[in-house]
């Protein structure tokens, strides 16, 4: 947290930024559930995917680049089968409700599939893990990212060609051990962070960046807004680059939602395709011997002795989780750029909620 932050309280941001959509034209629907969203990922610490993302979407809504009259249609519905397109609405609402229909086809059967294409910007994707987690699912979610430029290199390319396309993996919790959460971007950082660490004039890893001769640097002033050159780089090297075209086939291919490929128009605001596998484990096995199981993996893991005993190993889900209960109790760091920036929007939009 810098100095310059302002602490506000968790529910006061939900009116607020809620108020707020509904001026600019969302139903209240969309905008509760895209206000719950953007909160609910500042409070796990994902602040790059939390309210600061709401100048940009209101912006965007204003270009007409979210359908704020969209009318979610159902392409594909068997017992376990779930396509929908979201006509270019709100991505968070279309999504929490595919993971919810969707899960129901889980719970019933064993497993389901299911795909989201044509939606704006999802946000941060680990709140869909959680979401079937809390419902007693696991889930593997891949996710593509159309819409805009691409960010990421290919593995041994010197251009960005892809997105940084984000993959999740969830498992419910068991009595003793809360859900596992694995969510991560398919480049060595996130584009989030990345530009975090350009505004406070930051370098970043090594290795995580190559600039605009395809040569690698730790600075990342050259990827700011509105012309970026240069491109981050793959996860893992060829794995990361795997995992993302992976994204782009299951997440744009399967949705019927595209890929990043250059014949689809880059309006300049974040389209996803969704991938879903949701997973029913009391359909697998024995419900005891899973829990047990579980544990003892956990505690087995989470028992190597750190290298650095300021940061002890931890399970998927916990640094969100704890970050969470702190941020519910002192207030989510916000910086008075964004406070100032969120003000001014709103009184350009009538809306008379300040925070």
């Amino acid at each position: 947290m810098k100095t310059s932050d302002i602490r506000l309280p968790a529910r006061e941001m939900t009116e607020f930024c809620a108020a707020l959509l509904r001026a600019a034209g969302a139903r209240p629907e969309d905008a509760e559930g895209v206000s719950e969203h953007l909160v609910s990922a500042s409070l796990a610490g994902h602040d790059s995917n939390g309210i600061a993302l709401l100048p940009a979407w209101l912006e965007q809504a204003g270009r007409q680049l979210v359908n704020l009259d969209s009318k979610e249609h159902v392409l594909t519905e068997t017992g376990i089968l779930l396509r929908v397109d979201a006509d270019g609405g709100w991505g968070a609402p279309a999504a929490s409700r595919l993971i919810e229909r969707a899960g129901a086809k889980a719970l019933e059967h064993g497993l389901a599939a299911a795909t989201l294409g044509h939606a704006h910007d999802l946000g941060r994707i680990g709140a869909y893990g959680e979401q079937a987690a809390a419902a007693g699912l696991a889930a593997l979610l891949f996710v593509n990212i159309t819409g805009q430029p691409p960010v990421m290199a290919p593995f041994h390319g010197s251009d960005a060609r892809l997105g940084t396309d984000p993959v999740c993996i969830a498992f419910p919790a068991t009595t003793h051990r809360s859900s596992f959460v694995l969510d991560m971007a398919t480049s060595r950082i996130s584009l989030g962070r990345l530009k975090i660490a350009a505004a406070r004039g930051q370098d970043i890893p090594p290795g995580s960046l190559i600039n605009e001769h395809g040569m690698p640097t730790t600075d990342p002033s050259g990827m700011s807004e509105p012309v970026r050159r240069g491109a981050l780089t793959p996860m893992g090297r060829h794995k990361g680059y795997g995992l993302a075209l992976a994204c782009e086939l299951l997440g744009g291919v399967l949705s019927g939602g595209g890929t990043i490929q250059p014949e689809h128009p880059r309006g300049g605001a974040v389209r996803n395709g969704m991938f879903a596998i949701l997973i029913n484990p009391a359909m697998f096995g024995e419900a005891d011997w899973m829990e047990h199981e579980i544990e003892a993996l956990a505690t087995y893991a989470l028992a190597s002795p750190p290298m650095d005993w300021d940061s002890p190993v931890l399970y998927p889900g916990d640094p969100e989780r704890a970050l969470r209960g702190k941020r519910l109790r002192e207030g989510v760091p916000v910086s008075a750029e964004l406070v100032e920036a969120l003000n001014a929007a709103a009184a350009a939009k009538g809306c008379t909620a300040r925070l």
